[in-house]
């Protein structure tokens, strides 16, 4: 006899049963769909924004990211305890649609079904399989959350409620099956391709076979409800994350990553700035809300919740949300999520880049500051407020006169473009590496490097501004264009085609942002140039032997993935570069994002200290950046840290240097 089953065993397939089957269905549907509507309008309270550009890429992007659970499993353990779920789940999803395909639609209308002989077998053991891997996820999950974590991942009745109806959906299916198997198939051949259900029936084995149907007859009823109960809660509790993060992927920001949106000005009729009530955030900032399922990972990875200041972006997206979905939604969103944890963001997007329903944190707190700064003047300290005024008046926020601002450069033999425009790159050197001592000699030696290269360098000396970035990211969006809309006529005047930085924040800033504002020149940061130089083979080094460790800068490494070149640079020289045990797409903060470099570090401990002396125990001798922010704190920090006779900053530039092949030295 082919294997296959009867689908409908000892429930009926009659009137009897599909009326009241069918009857619940629709109503759970209904209620699915009144309660998803009443959250989208929630959503549409929130400003337009497109998210729909491209939408077959999206949605093809969304569904490979979801069904891939690419950023679910980034935390290993419980991410492949999640994973595991996950696709036993879609499988199981996937069998009861070809049940309901073949019972009540190919079977009962064409006296067709599919569900038998080979086909059927794998079917089954699919189906087992894969219930019993449900189960094990949960149970991860289950001791994860209430054994192993319980305090740290703050659980409620929400994720109570979740792990108790799917287990009993999960164990009552089973159940269903063993009850069916012990009358039908016990002592058969096809009982193994359902081994779990074949678990079941031996364990009921000694019952009656009335018992047996009885019992199955009730637990499927019972079954069924579980399952509408499941619908029907979806939008009314975290099992909403089903759909919301999904939708989440497909409504992704496409880049560029970490840019942010420029604000007109110049438009009349605009009443505000920045964000102080929920209708000044996107419907996607809200719908973001709901797709967090309050895993704490990006709270995990802020370097300013590790230093105990009161930020967690979770507690932000949680209580924006919050906001969002209490009855009167007009509460100041300042107030609700307080100043102090606005202020201590570093803007270091390891929050973004780490969770995995794609909530976009970073552009919320920058509007909730952009309101603060430019509808109430405020600031986070008078240090912040003076370093403003500075770069109104002087173009930079250290409070040097603008026209000292191409001193760093004298004697050697570059010129502004003022002077001669004709040259290869024009070197945006930015504030700290133009008038800070333990910068300058970071510009110093990049020149050095070009010059032994026969790289033609302009600059722009007293012409090139601050590139607006610390004060942008603060909040002060009018101060940032004014900056930005100099540099770039400035730029264009000249003719610029191709632009290099040593500063990852000036890179990200005149590549992403500037582009809104009219800038077309190449920008390139300078250890990629240095590395297509080496390649090419127009700068050669030596290589002599030292031990480092490399700090991935936030602005180089998750704000554009710059991870490789740099450890080229390193490798070249002779560096034998120890990983920090956070680095690449994980590395910690140095503290200076966010325009933090232009505020006093004053609630909780100091975020560069925390990673000094992660570089301390990577045991290297050097503690390599290529950013001067972070060179700036780190100098700070081995002080604070006490281990500057152990270990020193160094910038790549600076190490190249003392290892280059002079020109007249060649071959």
């Amino acid at each position: 006899m082919e294997a296959t089953r009867e689908i409908y065993w000892n429930v009926g397939h009659g009137w009897t049963t599909l009326v009241p089957m069918y009857l619940l269905t629709i109503a759970a549907i209904g209620v699915l769909a009144y309660g998803g509507m009443q959250r989208v309008k929630v959503y549409r309270l929130g400003k337009p924004i497109d998210r729909t550009d491209d939408l077959w890429q999206r949605i093809a992007d969304a569904a490979a990211t979801v069904l891939g659970q690419a950023k679910v499993i980034r935390v290993r353990w419980p991410g492949l305890a999640h994973g595991a779920f996950f696709w036993s789940f879609f499988v199981l999803f996937i069998g009861t649609a070809l049940i309901v395909l073949q019972a009540d639609f190919t079977d009962l209308l064409f006296d067709i079904k599919f569900l038998k002989g080979t086909f059927y077998k794998l079917f089954s053991i699919s189906l087992d399989l894969a219930g019993l891997l449900a189960l094990v996820g949960m149970g991860a999950l289950f001791v994860r959350r209430y054994l192993v974590n319980s305090a740290a991942l703050d659980s409620n009745w929400n994720d109570a409620f979740m792990h108790g109806l799917l287990f009993l959906i999960l164990l009552t299916g089973f159940v269903i099956e063993g009850a069916r198997m012990a009358v039908t198939e016990l002592g058969t051949p096809l009982s193994y391709w359902s081994p779990v259900g074949l678990v079941f029936a031996k364990a009921m084995s000694g019952m009656e076979a009335t018992g047996l149907q009885q019992l199955h007859v009730f637990t499927w009823w019972f079954h069924l409800l579980l399952v509408m109960v499941f619908i029907v809660s979806i939008p009314f509790t975290k099992f909403r994350h089903i759909a919301t993060i999904a939708l989440n992927m497909v409504f992704a920001d496409r880049g560029p990553i970490g840019k942010l949106q420029t604000i007109e000005l110049e438009n009349e009729e605009a009443e505000s700035f920045g964000a102080v009530q929920l209708t000044d955030l996107s419907w996607k900032d809200i719908f973001d809300t709901d797709a967090c399922i309050k895993c704490r990972r990006c709270q995990d990875r802020c370097p300013a919740y590790a230093t105990d200041k009161p930020l967690s972006p979770m507690k932000v997206v949680s209580d924006l949300g919050g906001v969002a979905f209490s009855p009167t939604p007009d509460a100041n969103l300042i107030e609700t999520v307080g100043r102090d944890a606005l202020w201590s963001c570093t803007t270091c997007r390891a929050c973004q880049d780490i969770c995995p329903a794609g909530v976009e944190h970073v552009g919320k707190i920058v509007e909730m500051r952009r309101n603060l700064v430019l509808m109430e003047g405020e600031f986070p300290g008078d240090e912040v407020m003076t370093a403003m005024e500075a770069t109104e008046v002087n173009g930079n926020p250290l409070g040097m006169g603008y026209a000292s601002r191409g001193d760093w450069a004298d004697n050697l033999g570059i010129k502004t473009l003022d002077e001669d425009a004709e040259v290869d790159i024009l070197y945006f050197v930015g504030c700290y590496a133009s008038f800070d001592k333990r910068n300058i000699a970071v510009a110093r030696s990049f020149v050095a490097l070009c010059q032994a290269a026969g790289i033609k360098v302009g600059i722009l000396g007293k012409e090139e501004k601050c590139c607006g970035e610390p004060m942008r990211k603060m909040g002060n969006e009018y101060l940032y264009q004014s900056q930005a809309m100099e540099n770039i006529e400035t730029i264009k005047a000249y003719g610029v085609k191709k632009i290099v930085t040593t500063c990852p924040h000036c890179f990200n800033t005149l590549e992403k942002d500037y582009r809104d504002l009219g800038l077309t020149a190449e920008v390139v940061p300078y250890v990629v140039f240095l590395e297509q130089l080496i390649a090419s083979g127009r700068l050669q080094l030596k290589s002599e032997g030292f031990s480092c460790t490399y700090h991935d800068s936030c602005y180089l490494g998750r704000h554009n993935g710059i991870y490789q070149p740099p450890r080229t640079l390193i490798a070249k020289a002779g560096g034998q570069i120890t990983e920090m045990g956070r680095n690449r797409d994980q590395a910690f903060c140095c503290s200076a994002g966010g325009g933090r470099i232009l505020a006093e570090e004053k609630l909780g401990s100091r975020i560069n200290i925390k990673r000094v002396q992660m570089a301390t125990e990577a045991k290297a001798d050097v503690l390599v950046s290529n950013c001067p922010f972070c060179l700036t704190m780190f100098e700070d920090g081995v002080k604070g840290a006490g281990v500057e006779e152990s270990l020193r900053p160094r910038d790549i530039a600076e190490i190249l240097v003392e290892r280059v092949v002079q020109p007249s030295a060649r071959g």
